[in-house]
């Protein structure tokens, strides 16, 4: 249990404040989006060991733009390494969704590094974890090409893809209303149990007072027509829902600081004592201080979770 940035335009700060305010895993903007480079493949003996060296300096170069979050590639390579996907340069649009669950990103790179003739060419492939939207970039130097060069060059067209692309590199965006509407809508005529959610909650080690992701559950919970019970209430739940929440700073840009959120639950029938589902989410949030940050990350991933786990409580 382990435990974005801002547009370059002229609006003002603190409205760009308030755009990365709103952030999640699951719903970035277009304006402000997650990256994960990977190696590049440099399998031709005249380029062998080039791949990893250009996806560093890509991955560089990319977490200078202030519209990007870029994975650290040591934490890429350990969250991937444990799933034994690894930095591999294979990665395609099959394999993308998975790998966004995994990282949080929306955004991977990675391409190929080879010699044609006498020039270093660096072909870059963009694909969108949730369209699978595959882009495709090309830089290329001579003998006295600089690799340093090569791959800031290489970058900046990337980030530019990235930038005027995003809207067809990640999903169209649902607000919360609409997605509160549609469990409603999808709840209508049926029986709805008492419910009870307990749901421990620390930052950095620590107990906090107030725990987010319960009370976002909760409250998506009760507007979508469920009886909420707790320890003082007449009426006895039907479903208890448990489970630990956690969060921690992940990094800061400027004024803006972001942190990384872990739910899980456990969805228990009281009667029988049935375990009726498992559950767990991560996910991220932005602000300009860091307790707030972590809430906003807790409850974005209490939203993933209600949306999978509501329909599931009608009977």
């Amino acid at each position: 249990m382990k435990p974005k940035q801002i547009m370059k335009t002229q609006i003002p700060f603190t409205l760009a404040l308030l755009l990365a305010a709103v952030v999640i895993a699951r719903a970035t903007p277009p304006d402000i989006l997650t990256v994960a480079v990977f190696d590049f493949d440099s399998k031709d003996e005249a380029v062998s060991g080039l791949g990893p060296k250009v996806a560093t300096l890509v991955n560089a170069n990319l977490s200078t733009e202030p519209n990007l979050i870029t994975v650290e590639r040591a934490e890429l390579e350990k969250v991937l390494g444990e799933q034994e996907l690894g930095l591999s340069g294979t990665v395609n649009p099959e394999s993308a969704a998975k790998i966004g669950q995994l990282t949080g990103a929306k955004v991977l790179v990675t391409g190929r590094v080879f010699k044609a003739d006498d020039q270093t060419v660096m072909v870059a492939k963009i694909i969108g974890t949730e369209t699978s939207r595959v882009y495709g970039e090309m830089d290329q130097g001579g003998p006295s090409a600089k690799l340093v060069d090569l791959s800031a060059d290489l970058a900046r067209k990337i980030a530019k893809d990235v930038t005027e692309k995003g809207d067809t590199l990640v999903a169209k965006v649902e607000t919360r209303e609409e997605r509160i509407a549609k469990l409603k809508k999808d709840l209508a005529g049926k029986k709805l149990p008492v419910v009870s959610v307990k749901i421990g909650e620390q930052h950095f080690g620590r107990p906090v007072i107030d725990p987010a992701a319960q009370t976002e559950l909760s409250v998506i919970l009760q507007q979508c027509g469920f009886t909420l019970a707790d320890d003082n209430s007449t009426n006895k739940p039907a479903i208890q829902i448990t489970g630990d929440a956690f969060s921690a700073y992940g990094m800061q840009k400027g004024n803006l600081v972001s942190c990384k959120s872990r739910v899980e639950l456990k969805v228990r029938d009281v009667a029988s004592g049935n375990i009726l589902m498992i559950d767990r989410q991560t996910s991220v949030g932005v602000d300009i201080a860091e307790q707030t940050a972590a809430k906003a990350a807790l409850e974005n991933a209490a939203d993933v979770l209600a949306e999978r786990l509501i329909p599931k409580l009608a009977r």
